[in-house]
């Protein structure tokens, strides 16, 4: 079925495909009819029901899984609906396929899992039984619809888990670059962990588990697509780049519009996401295609994530942003 055409502003800057497009990237897709290895799916785009897929996946291939699974309430995506069911039903889904990926996962894997307020509670007693539970991120979701009766929903939840003690951790990789509000100095006078530019005081934090600048994607963002749940990049590469190296596996079963693999590809990782929707698979090649001329993710620059709004100090740091380079030939460890 053809997308919809939509009227536009001149300004927007969603991605869409015309039928044209559609036709050639489909034709990049994959589908499994059984077990794969590694060499067939890693870097491709597999149009499947992740829940059949599963069993076919190769064993300790994946170093870090992303899942935006659909949370637990009656939402329509493209032509496919989720219904909202009881809190004991979703938490049965959810162990129904996550269990499934324990076998896939490296013994130094780690995991991420998106909810809201509905799902959090059953995707933490999941999580628990299967992984090493490290933390619950609550990143601001800054779009959304008021409330009369209630308090406007505007966070959302990602639960980071481990397969072990033995994981990867970044921490250099992903601190932010936030406005100095009470700039301290020492007995000399100097700045105290901070520094001033011509744009500004500014310091260097370690990343927390409350993250309030990121910004869902939206019609004059180059990223924005129509996919309804679709997460920023900038958020996928906080957590690339924090919980895998280069050259490592990043697997994503609900790829959606393919923010996991663009940004695996960007940040010079390796990926395999799974969509059942066919459509939304085609955007994701599209958006890879993108990929290769600009790896740009908003609100990353210089190798520094930055607040929200400081789009003019980002601007002074893009000379020293490095190229993407190109993956070197993927090389299996033996586990």
């Amino acid at each position: 079925m053809a997308e919809k055409r939509k009227m536009r502003a001149p300004r927007n800057r969603t991605i869409t495909l015309t039928e044209s497009e559609r036709q050639f990237y489909r034709s990049r897709l994959i589908q499994l009819s059984g077990p794969a290895t590694l060499q067939e799916i890693v870097d491709r785009t597999i149009c499947h029901d992740a829940f059949e897929l599963i069993d076919w996946l190769p064993d300790r291939s994946v170093d870090l899984l992303f899942a935006d699974p659909p949370y637990n309430l009656s939402k329509s995506f493209n032509n496919r609906s989720f219904d909202q069911m009881s809190l004991s039903e979703y938490e049965q889904w959810l162990e129904s396929w996550l269990k499934k990926l324990v076998r896939v996962l490296k013994p130094t894997a780690s995991i991420y899992i998106c909810g809201d307020w509905r799902s959090s509670t059953a995707i933490h007693r999941v999580v628990d039984r299967l992984f090493i539970v490290r933390n619950r991120i609550t990143w601001e979701r800054e779009k959304g619809r008021g409330a009369k009766t209630n308090w406007k929903n505007c966070s959302e939840d990602i639960w980071f888990c481990t397969v072990s003690n033995d994981y990867t951790f970044n921490v250099e990789d992903v601190k932010l670059k936030r406005r100095v509000i009470a700039p301290y100095t020492d007995r000399k006078g100097e700045p105290k962990d901070w520094n001033e530019s011509d744009n500004g005081r500014f310091r260097l934090t370690h990343p927390s588990n409350t993250w309030t600048d990121l910004t869902v994607p939206f019609w004059s963002m180059p990223e924005n697509t129509d996919h309804p749940t679709q997460k920023p990049e900038k958020m996928l590469a906080r957590i690339i780049l924090a919980s895998s190296n280069e050259s490592d596996v990043v697997l994503d079963p609900f790829l959606g519009s393919g923010t996991t693999s663009v940004v695996a590809k960007k940040l010079r990782r390796h990926h395999i996401g799974i969509e059942v929707d066919e459509f939304y698979c085609c955007l994701a090649e599209r958006r890879l295609d993108m990929a290769k001329e600009d790896q740009t993710i908003q609100g990353y620059t210089g190798g520094v994530f930055w607040e929200r709004n400081t789009l003019a100090n980002q601007k002074n740091h893009e000379q020293s942003k490095p190229r993407a380079k190109n993956l070197q030939p993927l090389l299996f460890r033996a586990e």
